[in-house]
C-alpha cells in the first residue's frame, strides 16, 4: 500500500463555493481549532457567477478567511460556478482529497433540495451528493487513483433547508466574534455596498436560532445522514473520558 506524503486533518469541509465552508462551518472550524484539531478546506469551484467580486479576489478572500478560522486551504478547485455536477470525475476528486488528508470527519452541504433557497442552490446540492458519493468511494482498495483506502469516522451536513432538523447544534457563542470577522473576509460578498440585503445580520439571526434550541446564544446545526455508531454514549454530552477511544463512527463504512 502507498504512503501518504499528506499531513492527515481531523476534519476535511467540502464547500460548492469560496464562502460556503464559512458559513457553514466557519464556526465550528474555530472551535476545533481552539481545541486543538488540524482541519482544512476543499472549494470546487472558483466563485465566478457571485454577483460581487472575480475569483482573483475570492480566491485573496479565502486565504484571508481560513487564517483568521486557523483552518487550510488544501484544494481550490475549478469544477465550474453552476456547473458543478455529480459525476465519476468529480467523485474520484473529491475520493482523493479524502484519501489524501485522512480525516476523521467530513463536513459537506447537505444532499438534496429545499425550495428554492440558499440551501438548495444546484452547486450546493451537487457538492453535497460528490462527498458522499465520494465517501464510499474513498474506502474501495481498487479505485484508479494514486493515495490509499480511507474509511472516514463520520459525514456531516450543513446548509440545512427550513424542513431538515439539525441532528445535533453546535454552541458557537464564544466563536461568534471570530466567525463573523471570517465572513467578513469575504467583503465582495458581505460588505458589498452593491448588495441591498444584509448578509451578516441575516447569518447572525440563523446561528441566534439555532443557539436558542439548545439555549445558547449563538449555534450552528448540522445533520447526519444515517445512524451512528457510538462507543460512549456520555460523549454525546460532552462528558465522555477517553474521546480517542469512543470517538463517533457512522454505522456503515463503505465497501472494501
Amino acid at each position: 500500500m502507498q504512503e501518504s506524503k499528506y499531513e492527515p486533518v481531523d476534519l476535511l469541509a467540502f464547500g460548492a463555493h469560496p464562502d460556503d465552508v464559512e458559513v457553514g462551518c466557519g464556526g465550528l472550524l474555530i472551535k476545533l481549532q481552539k481545541r486543538g484539531y488540524k482541519t482544512g478546506i476543499v472549494i470546487l469551484t472558483q466563485g465566478e457567477m457571485g454577483t460581487g467580486g472575480t475569483p482573483e479576489i475570492r480566491r485573496q478572500e479565502v486565504i484571508e478567511a481560513a487564517s483568521i478560522m486557523g483552518t487550510q486551504v488544501l484544494g481550490h478547485l475549478d469544477l465550474g460556478d453552476c456547473k458543478v455536477e455529480d459525476n465519476y470525475q468529480s467523485r474520484l476528486i473529491a475520493a482523493t482529497y479524502i484519501r489524501r488528508y485522512k480525516p476523521r470527519l467530513v463536513l459537506a452541504p447537505w444532499p438534496m433540495g429545499g425550495h428554492g433557497k440558499r440551501a438548495s442552490h444546484p452547486d450546493h446540492i451537487a457538492c453535497g451528493r460528490i462527498v458522499v458519493n465520494a465517501v464510499n468511494y474513498s474506502a474501495l482498495r481498487k479505485l484508479p487513483v494514486d493515495e490509499p483506502p480511507h474509511i472516514i469516522g463520520g459525514l456531516f451536513h450543513y446548509f440545512l433547508p427550513p424542513e431538515v432538523a439539525p441532528t445535533f447544534i453546535v454552541d458557537i457563542t464564544k466563536e461568534f466574534e471570530a466567525w463573523i470577522k471570517a465572513l467578513s473576509a469575504h467583503r465582495s460578498q458581505f460588505l458589498n455596498p452593491e448588495k441591498s440585503r444584509d448578509y451578516l445580520w441575516l447569518l447572525e439571526s440563523m446561528a441566534r436560532g439555532y443557539g436558542g434550541q439548545i439555549g445558547v446564544k449563538y449555534g450552528l446545526g448540522y445533520a447526519i445522514g444515517e445512524p451512528l455508531r457510538i462507543e460512549d454514549p456520555f460523549c454525546l454530552v460532552g462528558t465522555c473520558n477517553r474521546v480517542p477511544d469512543a470517538f463517533v463512527t457512522m454505522a456503515t463504512g463503505g465497501h472494501e
